[in-house]
């Protein structure tokens, strides 16, 4: 009688190792991360924006904003995280990896204004909460500017502030860079923060990043919710279909350069030579077999030059 083989098949997963964290600068699991149905992503969230604000938040409440589609379709996606708390007050937050080729400043400034008019409709007073459009970002937006949070709001050219409704926030990452290694005493919540965000998951740095976060309560809430999120496979998915998306258009933006780049070499040197034969024939130096072996032309090239000059 023939022995039955027993074959255990593995589960196929695009997480890299069982103790992987998901990428906190993707913009969809930065959203994961902090909506995620628990006390500890709820509690991140509010430590998170009371930091960024310099205010406590007592109470915030998460906003529905946008369909559902297909993980296919997931690049095409706003992964923002849109808040009401306190007394009506409204934020949306937005993981920017990558700089775009458009106006950021424009595209936030619209957005917050979008945001407050959702919240002061048809029949309202102008009494209406404030609005926040906080954006952190993977990218240096102000090369000139050493500051890792920017506030933006309307005011008088002598400083004076409008009504305060209005506010755009960045967070800028790059900026936090350089504190890597750093004395934790010597780090401001803020700081920690965007290191959590900067190096969660990289593993080689994982010692001082689990220091980090257990001075921080808020940085531990968040570093609780993304574990969870992160022994989700649907997670994993989403984030590497975003970041083979964003490598297919950088490939397909790279390859359009060094095409036009090539064009532009080409066409150079298709010019100079033209320039070098219409010398040599206005000179009369040699014959047109020379002056296309000296060019780089063909001979009927040259001919043709000589007869149009």
């Amino acid at each position: 009688m023939r022995k039955r083989r027993c074959v255990i098949i593995a589960k196929k997963t695009e997480r890299p190792s069982p103790t992987a964290l998901l990428n906190p600068r993707c913009d969809a699991s930065f959203k994961a991360m902090f909506t995620l149905d628990t006390e500890e992503s709820n509690a991140a969230l509010k430590d998170f924006i009371s930091t960024l604000l310099d205010r406590p938040v007592e109470k915030l409440w998460l906003m529905p904003n946008e369909p559902a589609v297909d993980v296919i379709d997931e690049n095409q996606m706003s992964f923002d995280v849109s808040v009401k708390f306190n007394d009506g007050e409204m934020v949306d937050i937005e993981m920017q990896s990558r700089l775009q080729n458009y106006d950021y400043a424009s595209r936030a400034e619209i957005q917050v204004a979008r945001l407050l008019s959702t919240m002061n409709k048809k029949g309202d007073n102008w009494n209406t909460a404030s609005a926040f459009q906080i954006s952190v970002l993977n990218f240096e937006f102000d090369k000139d500017d050493d500051s890792a949070l920017s506030w933006y709001s309307m005011r008088k050219n002598n400083g004076g502030e409008l009504s305060g409704k209005l506010n755009v926030i960045f967070f800028d990452l790059i900026k936090i860079h350089n504190l890597l290694g750093k004395p934790l005493d010597e780090l401001s919540k803020l700081e920690k923060w965007g290191l959590f965000l900067s190096y969660a998951d990289d593993e080689r740095y994982s010692k001082y990043i689990d220091q980090l976060v257990k001075s921080e309560e808020g940085i531990m809430n968040a570093k609780s919710s993304l574990c969870t999120v992160s022994q989700d496979e649907i997670n994993w998915v989403r984030q590497n279909s975003i970041f083979i998306a964003q490598r297919d258009r950088n490939t397909i933006i790279q390859n359009s350069i060094k095409e036009g780049l090539e064009k532009g070499l080409e066409q150079g040197y298709k010019n100079k030579a033209i320039e070098v034969a219409k010398n040599l024939i206005s000179m009369q130096l040699g014959t047109f077999e020379q002056i296309a072996a000296v060019a780089g032309l063909s001979v009927e090239e040259v001919r043709s030059l000589a007869e149009n000059s």
